[in-house]
């Protein structure tokens, strides 16, 4: 399995196509394996739900790197290169995840993230991150008052 290559793509960030197995009965979500060329460590993996229409951000790991995969509904994953250091500081890269795009994604630390659900139920987000969350680990962003320069309002295209 290879990662897809995305146009605007932030440094570090993998985006990689998960399987799924469906038959009569249901449906096996593949999402991460120890054996995986991607696969880092294992920390804790949670799950954040939200309601269509809902932005929760921003979100900056110190250390942690996140695996995200949207099991449930839709989201625009919405991410921000902070790193000083990164030949992609300042750079966004909105990705749209879920049931009709079935991926994970891994971002590194330094990466500013969230993300709006979309669609007509709530969406279900795993993250299978390297590190337990820790409160000195995470700094937070309002997104209504961040210095991050994104609007998360509808963009009509």
């Amino acid at each position: 399995m290879t990662d897809k290559k995305h146009d605007g793509a932030i440094e570090g960030v993998r985006v990689v196509p998960l399987s799924q197995i469906v038959d009569e009965r249901g449906k096996i979500m593949h999402m991460l394996k120890a054996s995986d060329p991607h696969f880092i460590r294992f920390g804790e993996i949670y799950f954040t739900c939200g309601w269509p229409g809902v932005v929760k951000a921003w979100h900056i790991h110190k250390s942690m790197v996140q695996n995200n995969a949207c099991i449930v509904g839709r989201v625009k994953l919405v991410l921000y290169d902070l790193r000083k250091e990164s030949p992609t500081y300042k750079k966004l890269q909105e990705i749209f995840i879920g049931e009709d795009n079935y991926c994970l994604v891994q971002i590194p630390p330094g990466i500013a993230n969230g993300y709006k659900a979309y669609g007509d139920k709530m969406a279900i987000m795993a993250n299978c991150a390297t590190e337990a969350h820790s409160k000195e680990e995470i700094v937070y962003e309002d997104p209504s008052r961040s210095s991050i320069p994104y609007d998360w309002s509808l963009k009509q295209r």
